[in-house]
C-alpha cells in the first residue's frame, strides 16, 4: 500500500468509528423508542451530560479508564468494542472498493445489520428500519449504482435488485413456514425473513444460497460448540439473525469469489 492508501484507510477507520458512536445510540435508544437526536449522551447512572472529549470514539473511553467522569461508575467497554468493529468493517470495505461510490451504500448495509444483530441479541427482535428500511433503499441504491449487481444500465441494476428481494424474502418465509409445521413452533422469526429480503435487495439473487448455507453452518457450529461446553442453554440466548448478518458481511467482503468458486468445483465435468 502507498502512503496515500495508507492515509484513506486512517481517515475512513476515524469516520467508521465516529458512526461506530451513533451506532452506539441508536442500539440503546431505538428498542426504548427514544429519539436518536436529543438529548444529547449523557451518563445513565448520573445522567450528566458528557463533554465532547467523553465522546471522542475508542479514544474517549479510553482516556476515562472505561469510568463515567463524574461519577465513577464503570462504562461497558462494550461501546468502544461496537466502534472499533463499525471502523474495521468501514475500513475493510473501502480497501475492497476503494474510490467506488458503492462504499457508500455498502457502508450504509454494515451499519444495519450491526444495528440489528445487536438489537436482535438484546431484545430478540430487529428493528424494521433495518430490514424494510433495507428491501426499499436497497433497490434504490441498484437502480442509481448498477455497478452493486455488476452492470452499467441501471434498470438492470433494479431488476436483480428486485429478483434477490424476491428470492431472498420468499425463501427463508418458505423455511419458516415449513419449520413450523415440522416443529409445531415458529422456527424463525419473521424479522430474519425481511432481512434476508433486504440483503437479496443489495446482493442480488446469486449471494442467497451462500447466505443461507454459511448462517446455517455458522449457527450448527456455534450451536453444538455450546453442547460440548456444556452451555446448551446458551443456544436460546442468540437469535439467528446475526448468523445472517456475519455471513452478509463474509459475501460483502470477499466471500462471492469462494463461492464462485466452490460452484466451478462442484459442477465441472469429471476428466
Amino acid at each position: 500500500m502507498t502512503f496515500i492508501d495508507w492515509y484513506f484507510a486512517c481517515v475512513v477507520f476515524l469516520f467508521g468509528a465516529c458512526w461506530g458512536s451513533f451506532l452506539n445510540v441508536c442500539i440503546y435508544r431505538i428498542p426504548a423508542e427514544l429519539s436518536v437526536v436529543k438529548p444529547r449522551s449523557r451518563c445513565p447512572k448520573c445522567m450528566t451530560n458528557l463533554a465532547w472529549r467523553d465522546n471522542i470514539p475508542i479514544f474517549g473511553w479510553l482516556a476515562l479508564g472505561g469510568k463515567c467522569r463524574y461519577c465513577k461508575v464503570p462504562i461497558s467497554p462494550r461501546y468502544p468494542i461496537i466502534e472499533t468493529i463499525t471502523a474495521i468493517l468501514f475500513t475493510l470495505v473501502w480497501l475492497r472498493f476503494p474510490f467506488e461510490w458503492v462504499v457508500l451504500p455498502y457502508w450504509v448495509l454494515v451499519f444495519g445489520l450491526l444495528l440489528g444483530s445487536m438489537v436482535d441479541i438484546d431484545e430478540m427482535w430487529i428493528p424494521d428500519r433495518c430490514t424494510i428500511g433495507g428491501m426499499i433503499i436497497g433497490p434504490i441504491f441498484s437502480f442509481l449504482l448498477p455497478a452493486m449487481h455488476g452492470t452499467d444500465s441501471h434498470l438492470a441494476g433494479l431488476i436483480r435488485s428486485l429478483s434477490g428481494m424476491a428470492l431472498g424474502f420468499g425463501l427463508l418465509w418458505a423455511i419458516a413456514i415449513l419449520g413450523k409445521l415440522i416443529f409445531r413452533k415458529d422456527a424463525m422469526g419473521f424479522g430474519d425473513v425481511k432481512l434476508m429480503g433486504a440483503l437479496g435487495a443489495f446482493f442480488g439473487l446469486q449471494s442467497i444460497p451462500f447466505i443461507v448455507f454459511v448462517s446455517s453452518l455458522l449457527g450448527s457450529v456455534i450451536g453444538i460448540s455450546f453442547i460440548v461446553m456444556g452451555k446448551k442453554e446458551w443456544q436460546s440466548r442468540i437469535p439467528f439473525g446475526p448468523y445472517i448478518a456475519l455471513a452478509a458481511l463474509v459475501w460483502l467482503l470477499g466471500g462471492s469469489e469462494w463461492w464462485d468458486l466452490y460452484v466451478r468445483w462442484i459442477t465441472a465435468a469429471p476428466q
